[in-house]
């Protein structure tokens, strides 16, 4: 929903501006994706010993710095397929990360754990749906929970767990539910195009 509605603007007004200016201390893409990727790393084991709050805020912020490294590509006239297949890579490394954070820190609770795989395998479904259907020549792109989202909705309701508002589950259901309808928005579209 991010990619296709708000990305104009939030590349206007915020992604842009960040990466002039990281293109201006020069930094490439490829330091960007990678400092993106320790940073969540970082974030992931800070929620994995107990700290959903810090974990939360450091593993929005690694999402943040990896959404800005395809602009510093563009600005820099570097983009390229080995760029775009790095960002991928470190992206569900990232992912993985971020999951495997939180089944450290549910561990003691089985539901959760469980929720926690299920969510990380519809994550990885997600992008694998849109690589197949592109591979056949097809839009692979759409569903509601794009990897934008699913930081977003990982990260704001993880960090009220921290507060005492509400537990991990009110997190994983939504997250468990909104990939799973993602996986089959996607599924769905390229299966129709394919008829």
């Amino acid at each position: 929903m991010i990619d296709q509605r708000g990305r104009s603007w939030l590349t206007k007004h915020i992604v842009s501006p960040i990466g002039k200016v990281l293109v201006q201390l020069r930094i490439s893409a490829s330091m960007v994706t990678t400092l993106g990727l320790l940073v969540t790393l970082a974030g992931a084991v800070i929620l994995a010993n107990g700290h959903p709050i810090t974990g939360g805020l450091v593993l929005g912020l690694g999402g943040g710095i990896d959404g800005v490294d395809g602009t510093v590509a563009r600005l820099t006239g570097t983009a390229s397929r080995r760029g775009a297949f790095l960002d991928t890579v470190f992206d569900r490394i990232g992912e993985v990360a971020m999951f495997a954070g939180l089944a450290w820190f549910v561990s003691d609770d089985s539901l959760l754990v469980l929720l926690t795989v299920i969510a990380l395998g519809n994550s990885m479904l997600i992008p694998y749906v849109r690589s197949k259907a592109e591979a056949e020549g097809l839009d692979g792109k759409g569903g509601i929970m794009g990897r934008a989202e699913r930081i977003i909705l990982f990260c704001g309701l993880i960090i009220p767990v921290g507060w005492g508002w509400w537990g991990a589950e009110v997190m994983l259901w939504p997250m468990v539910v909104l990939t799973g309808v993602t996986v089959w928005q996607r599924y769905w579209k390229a299966w129709g195009a394919l008829g």
